[in-house]
């Protein structure tokens, strides 16, 4: 049966509408990628928000704009966050022997749970609590792209998050050498610290550079290994949702039982529906975990490989010049402050925690 004529320009009429805002987003991923190739200090996903910020932010973002510019951010994030997985290889970080495997384990669940609790009594939402604790604690932007859907944060609190471990991962990349040398920490020690305290990827490639090869080829196997957690991290964090939106279903209902919600049933909370509840493991986790079992499986080439190392930060790259596209300048700074306390708080806690574990098994 032939489609309407209406229907047959419904498809034109929204790729018109979204050209425009794509056009530029392309545009920022193009001068985030090339700013984080020209140095190391800010990668190319926090150019890319930051970009999404000023764009937003100006007389240059007209209504013409936003459609395309917020499309399909979340999907972008999520698709992102499955490539990361063909970036860990499971024989190499197995390799690392069980001490050290204890030991990221150890730090990176410490990290989360103070992270968390510290955000929460510094009047941080929990979403934005989560944010923070999984960004220090396991792998700076990527994770927080991961998790900003899965706690439901806004905007703001996803650059807030990602300002703070930008901030203080390149505090790091000036202060872990000095102190690596103070303490006459030797190549390994230096490069398993570093990729145990230090946030982003980049970061811990910059700082463990300082120290040589074999201090790099160590911190970058730990680090991936703290990027592997991001899978159980992201699971937990849904299944908490879950439990807490059921949770306020079953007080909802109880309220309405005792006449304390009004007699019309359409007040429901969206809460009272499963359908709003989160999946008990989001579907972005899985294919990450897929995207790990194909890496270690070995039957990519290197050029796979490196295109999908590519094609994951177009991605991520993309989606956050979207949420930088929504974000509240005003409402930004007025929060910043607690989330500059807690990154302060959370970086010194797992610098510390995570050199007094390499002084331990090293």
């Amino acid at each position: 049966m032939p489609s309407s004529p209406a229907h047959s320009l419904t498809r034109p009429l929204r790729i018109r509408a979204v050209a425009p805002g794509l056009a530029v987003v392309a545009a920022g991923v193009a001068v985030a990628l090339w700013a984080g190739s020209v140095q190391s200090i800010v990668g190319p996903l926090v150019v890319a928000l930051i970009l999404g910020v000023l764009i937003a932010n100006s007389s240059l973002y007209t209504p013409a704009l936003r459609p395309g510019v917020t499309v399909g951010t979340k999907k972008l994030l999520r698709a992102g966050v499955v490539l990361l997985g063909l970036q860990l290889a499971l024989p190499d970080i197995v390799a690392l022997g069980l001490p050290v495997l204890g030991l990221i384990v150890a730090c990176v669940a410490l990290s989360y749970l103070i992270t968390l609790q510290l955000g929460l009594r510094l009047g941080l939402t929990r979403a934005g609590a989560t944010l923070m604790a999984a960004g220090f604690s396991i792998c700076g932007a990527s994770a927080i792209a991961g998790l900003q859907s899965v706690v439901k944060a806004d905007d703001d609190e996803t650059a807030g998050a990602v300002a703070m471990v930008t901030l203080y991962g390149s505090l790091m990349i000036v202060v872990l050498p000095v102190l690596g040398g103070l303490l006459g920490l030797d190549e390994e020690q230096f490069g398993m610290w570093a990729g145990l305290a230090v946030h982003e990827v980049a970061q811990v490639v910059a700082v463990a550079g300082t120290a040589g090869v074999a201090a790099l080829a160590v911190a970058t196997v730990v680090k991936l290994g703290r990027v592997l957690m991001l899978a159980p991290v992201a699971a937990l964090a849904s299944l908490g949702e879950r439990r807490r939106t059921a949770g306020l279903g079953s007080i909802g209902e109880r309220q309405r039982t005792a006449g304390l919600a009004g007699a019309d049933r359409t007040d429901a909370s969206p809460s009272d529906d499963p359908r709003s509840r989160p999946p008990v493991v989001p579907l972005f986790v899985l294919g990450f975990l897929v995207m790990v079992a194909v890496r270690s499986l070995g039957i990519l080439p290197d050029s796979a490989l490196e295109a999908g190392r590519i094609l994951t930060t177009i991605l991520l790259a993309a989606g956050m010049f979207g949420l930088g596209a929504g974000i509240d300048v005003r409402r930004l700074l007025r929060t910043g402050g607690r989330f500059a306390v807690v990154g302060a708080l959370s970086t010194v806690l797992l610098a510390g925690g995570s050199l007094l574990g390499v002084l331990l098994i090293a």
